[in-house]
Protein backbone atom coordinates (compact mmCIF):
# COMPACT_ATOMS: atom_id res chain seq x y z
CA UNK A 1 0.00 0.00 0.00
CA UNK A 2 2.78 2.44 0.94
CA UNK A 3 4.60 1.76 -2.33
CA UNK A 4 1.42 2.44 -4.30
CA UNK A 5 0.42 5.72 -2.64
CA UNK A 6 3.98 7.09 -2.79
CA UNK A 7 4.53 5.76 -6.33
CA UNK A 8 1.85 5.51 -9.04
CA UNK A 9 -0.79 7.38 -7.06
CA UNK A 10 1.63 10.19 -6.28
CA UNK A 11 2.45 10.56 -9.98
CA UNK A 12 -1.26 10.83 -10.77
CA UNK A 13 -1.76 13.36 -7.96
CA UNK A 14 1.05 15.60 -9.19
CA UNK A 15 -0.22 15.34 -12.77
CA UNK A 16 -3.70 16.46 -11.72
CA UNK A 17 -2.30 19.14 -9.42
CA UNK A 18 0.10 20.70 -11.92
CA UNK A 19 -2.16 20.19 -14.94
CA UNK A 20 -5.15 21.66 -13.13
CA UNK A 21 -3.20 24.69 -11.97
CA UNK A 22 -1.77 25.26 -15.45
CA UNK A 23 -5.27 25.17 -16.93
CA UNK A 24 -6.61 27.61 -14.33
CA UNK A 25 -3.73 30.04 -14.92
CA UNK A 26 -4.15 29.97 -18.71
CA UNK A 27 -7.93 30.33 -18.36
CA UNK A 28 -7.46 33.33 -16.03
CA UNK A 29 -4.95 35.13 -18.26
CA UNK A 30 -7.00 34.51 -21.42
CA UNK A 31 -10.03 35.91 -19.63
CA UNK A 32 -8.41 39.30 -19.10
CA UNK A 33 -9.96 41.94 -21.30
CA UNK A 34 -8.60 45.46 -21.26
CA UNK A 35 -11.83 46.94 -22.60
CA UNK A 36 -13.86 45.43 -19.74
CA UNK A 37 -11.17 45.87 -17.06
CA UNK A 38 -10.26 49.29 -18.45
CA UNK A 39 -6.55 48.57 -17.99
CA UNK A 40 -4.31 48.48 -21.06
CA UNK A 41 -2.12 45.69 -19.70
CA UNK A 42 0.21 45.59 -22.71
CA UNK A 43 0.34 49.32 -23.40
CA UNK A 44 2.47 50.24 -20.38
CA UNK A 45 4.39 47.07 -19.40
CA UNK A 46 6.93 48.79 -17.15
CA UNK A 47 4.33 50.62 -15.09
CA UNK A 48 2.17 47.50 -14.99
CA UNK A 49 5.01 45.22 -13.87
CA UNK A 50 6.05 47.69 -11.17
CA UNK A 51 2.49 47.95 -9.87
CA UNK A 52 2.04 44.17 -9.90
CA UNK A 53 5.31 43.52 -8.04
CA UNK A 54 4.53 46.21 -5.48
CA UNK A 55 1.05 44.83 -4.82
CA UNK A 56 2.25 41.23 -4.39
CA UNK A 57 5.17 42.23 -2.18
CA UNK A 58 3.22 44.31 0.32
CA UNK A 59 0.43 41.73 0.61
CA UNK A 60 3.04 39.03 1.34
CA UNK A 61 4.51 41.06 4.20
CA UNK A 62 2.71 40.78 7.57
CA UNK A 63 1.13 44.18 8.32
CA UNK A 64 2.50 45.44 5.00
CA UNK A 65 -0.86 46.83 3.90
CA UNK A 66 -3.55 48.84 5.64
CA UNK A 67 -5.93 45.89 5.42
CA UNK A 68 -3.48 43.73 7.39
CA UNK A 69 -2.96 46.46 10.00
CA UNK A 70 -6.69 47.05 10.55
CA UNK A 71 -7.17 43.49 11.88
CA UNK A 72 -3.89 42.53 13.58
CA UNK A 73 -5.30 39.43 15.27
CA UNK A 74 -6.55 37.93 12.03
CA UNK A 75 -3.31 38.90 10.31
CA UNK A 76 -1.29 37.01 12.94
CA UNK A 77 -3.27 33.78 12.61
CA UNK A 78 -3.45 34.11 8.82
CA UNK A 79 0.31 34.31 8.46
CA UNK A 80 0.82 31.80 11.25
CA UNK A 81 -1.00 29.21 9.17
CA UNK A 82 0.24 30.16 5.72
CA UNK A 83 3.93 30.38 6.61
CA UNK A 84 3.77 26.84 7.93
CA UNK A 85 1.58 25.75 5.03
CA UNK A 86 4.27 26.86 2.58
CA UNK A 87 7.54 26.01 4.32
CA UNK A 88 6.68 22.64 5.87
CA UNK A 89 5.30 20.86 2.77
CA UNK A 90 8.07 22.24 0.58
CA UNK A 91 11.08 21.76 2.85
CA UNK A 92 10.29 18.98 5.31
CA UNK A 93 13.18 16.51 5.39
CA UNK A 94 10.85 13.53 4.89
CA UNK A 95 9.33 15.14 1.81
CA UNK A 96 12.81 15.85 0.42
CA UNK A 97 13.72 12.17 0.83
CA UNK A 98 10.52 11.10 -0.94
CA UNK A 99 11.17 13.47 -3.85
CA UNK A 100 14.69 12.10 -4.15
CA UNK A 101 13.51 8.48 -4.12
CA UNK A 102 10.52 8.84 -6.43
CA UNK A 103 11.51 11.68 -8.79
CA UNK A 104 15.28 11.94 -8.45
CA UNK A 105 15.08 15.55 -7.28
CA UNK A 106 17.66 16.87 -4.83
CA UNK A 107 15.68 19.18 -2.57
CA UNK A 108 16.73 21.36 0.41
CA UNK A 109 15.27 20.65 3.84
CA UNK A 110 14.71 22.57 7.05
CA UNK A 111 15.61 21.16 10.50
CA UNK A 112 13.01 18.78 11.91
CA UNK A 113 12.64 20.87 15.07
CA UNK A 114 11.76 23.96 13.04
CA UNK A 115 9.31 21.93 10.95
CA UNK A 116 7.61 20.64 14.12
CA UNK A 117 7.30 24.16 15.50
CA UNK A 118 5.91 25.57 12.24
CA UNK A 119 3.42 22.69 12.06
CA UNK A 120 2.20 23.34 15.60
CA UNK A 121 1.80 27.06 14.84
CA UNK A 122 -0.11 26.23 11.64
CA UNK A 123 -2.51 23.89 13.46
CA UNK A 124 -3.15 26.38 16.27
CA UNK A 125 -3.69 29.16 13.73
CA UNK A 126 -6.15 27.00 11.82
CA UNK A 127 -8.10 26.35 15.02
CA UNK A 128 -8.17 30.12 15.64
CA UNK A 129 -9.47 30.68 12.10
CA UNK A 130 -12.25 28.16 12.80
CA UNK A 131 -13.12 29.87 16.10
CA UNK A 132 -13.24 33.21 14.28
CA UNK A 133 -15.73 31.79 11.78
CA UNK A 134 -17.96 30.76 14.67
CA UNK A 135 -17.61 33.76 16.96
CA UNK A 136 -17.84 36.71 14.54
CA UNK A 137 -21.39 37.20 13.18
CA UNK A 138 -20.18 38.90 9.99
CA UNK A 139 -17.98 35.89 9.22
CA UNK A 140 -20.37 33.21 10.47
CA UNK A 141 -23.21 34.40 8.23
CA UNK A 142 -21.15 33.84 5.06
CA UNK A 143 -19.60 30.53 6.18
CA UNK A 144 -21.02 27.37 4.63
CA UNK A 145 -20.30 23.65 4.92
CA UNK A 146 -18.00 24.08 1.93
CA UNK A 147 -15.76 26.43 3.91
CA UNK A 148 -15.63 23.97 6.81
CA UNK A 149 -14.75 21.15 4.42
CA UNK A 150 -11.85 23.16 3.02
CA UNK A 151 -10.57 23.90 6.53
CA UNK A 152 -10.61 20.18 7.29
CA UNK A 153 -8.86 19.29 4.01
CA UNK A 154 -6.20 21.95 4.65
CA UNK A 155 -5.64 20.93 8.26
CA UNK A 156 -5.61 17.12 8.10
CA UNK A 157 -2.14 16.73 6.52
CA UNK A 158 -0.63 18.84 9.30
CA UNK A 159 -2.46 17.06 12.12
CA UNK A 160 -1.76 13.55 10.82
CA UNK A 161 1.86 14.38 10.03
CA UNK A 162 2.45 15.89 13.47
CA UNK A 163 0.88 12.88 15.21
CA UNK A 164 3.05 10.53 13.13
CA UNK A 165 6.27 12.43 13.90
CA UNK A 166 5.43 12.55 17.61
CA UNK A 167 4.79 8.77 17.50
CA UNK A 168 1.39 9.14 19.17
CA UNK A 169 -0.36 5.88 18.41
CA UNK A 170 0.25 3.59 15.45
CA UNK A 171 2.95 5.24 13.33
CA UNK A 172 2.12 3.26 10.18
CA UNK A 173 -1.53 4.27 10.36
CA UNK A 174 -0.78 7.96 10.87
CA UNK A 175 1.93 8.19 8.21
CA UNK A 176 -0.40 6.56 5.68
CA UNK A 177 -3.17 8.96 6.73
CA UNK A 178 -0.72 11.83 6.35
CA UNK A 179 0.25 10.83 2.82
CA UNK A 180 -3.34 10.25 1.69
CA UNK A 181 -4.67 13.50 3.18
CA UNK A 182 -1.72 15.37 1.66
CA UNK A 183 -2.56 13.92 -1.74
CA UNK A 184 -6.22 14.82 -1.24
CA UNK A 185 -5.15 18.39 -0.52
CA UNK A 186 -3.03 18.59 -3.68
CA UNK A 187 -5.82 17.21 -5.88
CA UNK A 188 -8.34 19.63 -4.32
CA UNK A 189 -6.31 22.79 -4.94
CA UNK A 190 -7.04 23.33 -8.66
CA UNK A 191 -10.78 22.70 -8.23
CA UNK A 192 -11.67 24.60 -5.06
CA UNK A 193 -11.10 27.91 -3.31
CA UNK A 194 -7.71 26.48 -2.32
CA UNK A 195 -6.69 27.52 -5.82
CA UNK A 196 -5.82 30.84 -4.18
CA UNK A 197 -2.31 29.43 -3.62
CA UNK A 198 -1.79 30.55 -7.23
CA UNK A 199 -4.85 32.74 -7.76
CA UNK A 200 -3.61 35.15 -5.08
CA UNK A 201 -0.62 36.10 -7.21
CA UNK A 202 -2.74 36.48 -10.35
CA UNK A 203 -5.37 38.69 -8.77
CA UNK A 204 -2.85 40.79 -6.82
CA UNK A 205 -0.84 41.27 -10.02
CA UNK A 206 -3.97 42.31 -11.92
CA UNK A 207 -5.01 44.78 -9.23
CA UNK A 208 -1.45 46.07 -8.93
CA UNK A 209 -1.33 46.70 -12.67
CA UNK A 210 -4.67 48.51 -12.40
CA UNK A 211 -3.27 50.91 -9.81
CA UNK A 212 0.19 51.11 -11.38
CA UNK A 213 -1.15 52.02 -14.81
CA UNK A 214 -4.43 53.81 -14.23
CA UNK A 215 -5.25 54.72 -10.65
CA UNK A 216 -2.46 57.02 -9.58
CA UNK A 217 -0.08 55.54 -12.14
CA UNK A 218 -0.30 56.99 -15.63
CA UNK A 219 -3.75 58.44 -15.07
CA UNK A 220 -4.15 61.63 -17.06
CA UNK A 221 -0.85 61.10 -18.91
CA UNK A 222 -1.59 60.06 -22.48
CA UNK A 223 -4.05 57.35 -21.47
CA UNK A 224 -6.32 55.84 -24.18
CA UNK A 225 -9.48 56.47 -22.11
Amino acid sequence: MYEFITGPLLWVVFAVFLGGLAYRVVWYVKGLNWQLDRVAYSAFPAAGAKGAARSIFYWLVPFGTRSWRVKPGFTAIFFGFHIGAVLVPLFLAGHAVLLKERFGLAWPAIPQGLADWLTAVAVVSLVCIAVRRISLPEVRIVTTWYDWLLLVIAGLPFVTGFVAVMHWGDYQFWIMAHILTGELLLVSIPFTKLYHVVGFFLTRAQLGMDFGIKRGGRKGRNMPW
